[in-house]
């Protein structure tokens, strides 16, 4: 960061002090989440300062590891994942603070071990009896966990706490996310329950509410009276990777559009929240789902756009193979790996303002980003000079693989006559406030242990985001997809997704 940008750089803080004591217990903590993701985000909260001295991990697990190898498997892991060097003090505290178990799941008798060492641990790191559960599980394991966490008393809150994480997908669709929410439901208090969506431990989607509401400049003009249009994108270059076999019967469409996308667009369309408190804030979100006009399953047909990939090239990956060679994924698959949706919302704010959702994989690059792109000016003014159109103005929020926000607006290109040309007005959060190591589970992981529910969805959240898709699921189920593979590697996605923006006049975004 120069100098200029160092001065013209105000940072406003409030003081964050190390999390509230508990012991953090991860259901599959040998698993591959824990070892990429959360214990790499843990180490990264410890070397901030931002773990209390009364603490402990434990880690539960089929594999039979014991305390210290299980040390030495998340050092190894901490080599892999971290982009710097494991601070020699900082891991000496860190590793002090590892415990494993070796437990099955579906066995009640585990848990009663478990209430056991659980006892043991808060007594020896003197953190009382406050016990945050991670189930960093196949899905499949969500209920018993819970259900047998029940019977064995170790949620009761009869003093301290206990809350439970529950990561995604949960549910596979409407009825589904139901029947878990009424199970889990049975055994926890909603207070207790903290379903995580790591896209919103992303700095730049925690910056979209201050953004928007502490900036005197943009919410004037965030309505249907000044906004064309919305576009949210999530792009990957990769495919399927491992994920072959619970990639083949999701999909794209439940697997990023009722949690990451939605996520994205109800913090863009909410209302001005009266606190950023969890219920004030997970209200407004609610409302925006309960907003979006339902598809009817013939608008299924015009409204929404699936497509598959093949074979083709990637700048940077050379050749990739199509979708239905990847391993573990059916020969004849018609699971869609992108998905296009024109969605409206009923309300004051943002009627006849569509919003265009797209995701897929294999894409020419990875990208999520959200382009707001504003009505265009008049154009009386300008009937006698050589502009001969005018661009719209454009603000785009970067989320990965950069942070950014910029702004696109025109300007009178120097020398004699009026010309115009489009200028960006950009800021990178790296070039201002710097950059620290990060996986986007810290900020989740240290709120949950506060008690700090705003950033996870609430029941009625997750119910909602799948009634909005439930009509293309069951379309799309009851149709099989015609000429799949539909678009090839390197491309951004099949025709039709471009024909969907074409009709109402409007192009995506060059991203």
């Amino acid at each position: 960061m120069d100098a200029e940008a160092a001065q013209a750089t105000e940072v406003v803080q409030s003081p964050r002090g190390p999390a509230a004591p508990c012991v953090l217990v991860i259901f599959g903590g040998s698993g591959d989440l824990a070892q990429r993701k959360l214990l790499p985000a843990l180490y990264n909260l410890a070397e901030d300062g931002l773990l209390p001295e009364t603490f402990a991990i434990l880690g539960l697990g089929s594999t039979d590891l014991g305390d210290d190898v299980y040390r030495d498997k998340v050092g190894q892991a901490l080599d892999r994942h971290l982009p710097g060097a494991v601070d020699d003090e900082c891991w000496d505290w860190f590793s002090r603070r590892l415990h494993y178990q070796q437990a099955d799941f579906e066995d009640a008798a585990a848990y009663g071990d478990l209430g056991r060492r659980l006892e043991a641990l808060a007594e020896d790191f003197h953190t009382g009896p406050r016990f945050l559960f991670y189930l960093a599980t196949p899905p499949r394991f969500f209920r018993p966990i819970v259900e047998h966490l029940g019977e064995a008393g170790l949620v009761r809150q009869e003093r301290g706490w206990r809350r439970v994480i529950i990561e995604k997908p949960f549910g596979h669709d409407l009825e589904s996310a139901r029947e878990l929410n009424a199970a889990i439901g049975a055994v926890l208090d909603e207070d207790q329950i903290y379903r995580i969506d790591h896209y919103l431990g992303k700095e730049t989607v925690q910056n979209i509410l201050v953004f928007r509401f502490a900036n005197g400049i943009f919410e004037p003009i965030w309505n249907r009276f000044y906004v064309d249009h919305v576009q949210i994108t999530v792009a990957e270059t990769v495919g399927v990777e491992s994920r072959g076999r619970y990639y083949d019967g999701a999909g794209a469409l439940r697997d990023m559009i009722p949690s990451h996308l939605f996520q994205l667009l109800s913090l863009i369309a909410m209302e001005p929240p009266n606190s950023f408190g969890a219920h004030a804030v997970r209200d407004e979100k609610a409302k925006i789902l309960q907003a979006i006009q339902p598809v009817g399953q013939e608008q299924v047909l015009h409204q929404a756009v699936r497509g598959q990939y093949g074979p083709g090239q990637i700048d940077g990956l050379g050749e990739v193979p199509g979708y239905r060679s990847e391993p573990e994924v059916a020969e004849s698959s018609a699971t869609e790996t992108f998905v296009a949706l024109k969605l409206m919302i009923d309300n004051w704010r943002w009627a006849d303002i569509p919003f265009y959702l797209r995701t897929g994989k294999r894409m020419p690059k990875r990208v999520t980003e959200i382009a707001i792109q504003f009505k265009r000016a008049p154009y009386v003014l300008f009937r006698d000079t050589r502009v001969h159109h005018l661009p719209p103005n454009q603000l785009v929020i970067r989320i990965a693989p950069e942070e950014s926000i910029s702004l696109r607006f025109g300007a009178k290109v120097p020398g004699p006559g009026l010309s115009m040309g489009n200028v960006d007005m950009s800021f990178a959060y790296g070039d201002y406030f710097g950059s620290s190591p990060a996986t986007g589970y810290e900020t989740l992981l240290y709120d949950a242990m506060n008690g700090d529910a705003t950033l996870f969805q609430r029941a009625d959240m997750v119910e909602l985001g799948w009634s909005v898709i439930q009509p293309l699921l069951d379309v799309w189920g009851a149709l099989r997809p015609r000429g799949f593979p539909n678009y090839a590697a390197g491309t951004w996605g099949p025709w039709e997704g471009d024909e969907l923006l074409a009709r109402d006049g409007r192009t995506w975004r060059k991203c």
